[in-house]
């Protein structure tokens, strides 16, 4: 369980992640300014299990997978938003970020809510308003990858026999 923290819609990759600081991999030190010029209070402040809730095509732009790694580096739990745009949905995947798309929950949740997510079956709870919302699960393939920490550790942890039977 965690604070929400609330963004708008259409949430670009470098508000997420300036391309400024873009010149390391190590998330710790991308995680210290991930959301710097939207939500300034955001690095200081955020604590493991928090969850961002973003809005419509949350990580539009640039294809840099420095947005997601950042988010995941600050600690946050997961993302959820309404949609993502398309290649954001596909880097945090890859790199094992959690998110889901769910309306009602973005609806549902205002800034500094106590969030809690149950990955597996798709189930969002607002445990400061008690109320429960329903997102579309990640497919069982996809949530394996993101339980390994993201595509690269999923397939050294799995036999690619195994991955075609």
């Amino acid at each position: 369980m965690g604070r929400a923290w609330k963004f708008g819609d259409n949430l670009n990759t470098d508000e997420i992640m300036p391309a400024r600081y873009n010149i390391t991999i190590d998330e710790k030190e991308l995680a210290s300014k991930v959301f710097c010029e939207v939500r300034p209070d955001y690095a200081p402040n955020v604590r493991a299990g928090d969850v961002i809730i973003g809005g419509w095509n949350f990580g539009c732009g640039s294809s840099r997978e420095h947005a997601p790694v950042a988010i995941r580096g600050s600690g946050a739990a997961c993302v959820i938003a309404p949609s993502f745009a398309r290649i954001f949905f596909r880097n945090a995947i890859n790199i094992g970020l959690p998110i889901l798309e769910c309306p009602e929950a973005v609806e549902g949740i205002e800034d500094g809510d106590e969030v809690e997510v149950n990955l597996e079956e798709g189930l969002i709870f607002n445990r400061s308003k008690g109320t429960r919302f329903q997102a579309r699960p990640l497919p069982a393939f996809v949530l394996k990858i993101v339980q390994a920490g993201g595509l690269v550790k999923f397939l050294r942890e799995h036999d690619i026999e195994e991955l075609t039977e």
